[in-house]
């Protein structure tokens, strides 16, 4: 592609005012408690807003010799050098803080960008931009875990304009970003609201000040785990239906992003069909997906489960679907299902004799629908806001890309 009048294209090593290098590595005992030592910036932090922010970050008592060699100057870029996920590689934020007052740590590479020649905050959005993610992510290395070094990163070509056009550009974008956050924000704000109604209407369960009388799960709902894959049917006649995997079932909502078939006996279709009001719960694995679950509204027809999900079915008029999922879901069904669960290093499962024992809060059945009315409510502002959030998306991407193609005209606003 030819660049617009006056960019320039460059590798990102020949930008460098000095050698990338990987930060500091320190065992979890030398992290201090008490507040002292250097904030050091870990990779989770790298995936907060535009530019990185050291506050609550983790501390380590540092040398003078650490600190010359791990220190970050204003404008540094971090990016992530190992990732389960391979969308994680190479992600990056910049550091636009004082120079020495904050560490990187050992699974980040720093780039220090020549400030003469570039603006950190537009170098570090043309670095997120879909078209250098996807160049950074091709010359990632995957094993076990995807991994990128510096030479991979340092080969990346980015084309820059005049620093004025970059400051410009970095300003429209990033008040373009702002708007998306928001939006977010709003969601998450929602969400909490939600749960803040909840102990308003219920209490909190944990320690019942209400007095509701508490039954075993099993007694008011029926329970069942889900088809098992990979099985072999020697000849008989089979079919393939969408079913919901662990995937699928996150901690207050249906993920259908990725909705996967499974081969299957029609009997098995009929035993596990899923139906509206039922609460799908995963067995567990790492201790975030113990208990979590999510209600089902027929959002897919003809749909099963499999067997690393339980499906809860509540009985009419005694057990409201979204007050079970939230009670579930809350921190005394959390408590629950660490004290009953199988554990292992880092692993947690329940099974179906555990859920059934689950032990109940049950309120009177019109309070509990006063409760799904609200959550309805609620359900219908966050996909309308999530509508909102994915047309805002694309709108963002589409300004991004021209952004970076110098097709912004001077009175561009986003």
């Amino acid at each position: 592609m030819k660049l617009p009048a006056g960019w320039t294209r460059s590798t990102l090593g020949d930008l460098c005012r000095t050698k990338p290098n990987n930060g500091i590595f320190r065992k979890n005992a030398e992290y201090e408690s008490n507040g002292e030592g250097m904030p050091v910036v870990w990779v989770k932090e790298l995936f907060r807003g535009n530019q990185i922010d050291v506050e609550g970050s983790r501390r380590v008592k540092a040398t003078a010799q650490e600190v010359n060699k791990y220190g970050l100057k204003y404008g540094d870029v971090l990016f992530c050098r190992s990732s389960l996920n391979v969308d994680g590689i190479a992600f990056n934020n910049v550091y636009l803080g004082d120079d020495d007052k904050a560490l990187f740590e050992c699974h980040l590479i720093r780039v220090s960008p020549d400030l003469a020649r570039v603006f950190p905050p537009y170098l570090n959005l043309l670095l997120r931009s879909p078209s250098l993610r996807a160049i950074a992510i091709s010359n990632a290395n995957t094993a076990t875990m995807t991994t990128i070094d510096q030479a991979a990163l340092c080969r990346i070509e980015v084309d820059l304009p005049p620093l004025p056009e970059q400051r410009r550009i970095a300003a429209i974008l990033d008040q373009a970003d702002a708007i998306r956050r928001k939006r977010q924000k709003a969601i998450e704000l929602t969400e909490k609201f939600l749960k803040s109604a909840f102990l308003e209407m219920f209490g909190d369960p944990v320690t019942n000040p209400k007095g509701w009388k508490t039954v075993n799960l099993d007694s008011i709902a029926d329970i069942q785990s889900g088809v098992t894959k990979g099985r072999r049917f020697n000849g008989k006649e089979t079919v393939h239906v969408p079913y919901m995997r662990v995937a699928n079932v996150q901690d207050g909502r249906i993920v259908l992003d990725e909705v996967k078939e499974i081969e299957v006996l029609p009997s098995d279709v009929e035993k596990y069909l899923l139906q509206k009001g039922d609460v799908l719960l995963t067995e567990g694995g790492d201790f975030d997906k113990l208990g979590r679950g999510a209600v089902w509204h027929a959002e897919i027809a003809n749909c099963i489960h499999q067997n690393h999900i339980f499906r809860v079915r509540p009985r009419d008029g005694v057990i409201s679907p979204e007050y079970a999922s939230a009670l579930i879901g809350s921190g005394y069904g959390k408590r629950y299902f660490l004290r009953a669960a199988k554990q292992t290093t880092g692993i947690a499962t329940i099974n179906k004799g555990q859920l059934v024992e689950f032990p109940v809060l049950l309120p009177p059945y019109k309070k509990q629908l006063e409760y799904e009315e609200l959550v309805e409510t609620y359900r219908a502002l966050v996909s309308r806001s999530e509508h909102t959030a994915k047309v805002e998306h694309n709108l963002f991407n589409s300004l991004v890309q021209r952004a970076f193609r110098g097709e912004l005209s001077p009175v561009e606003v986003p």
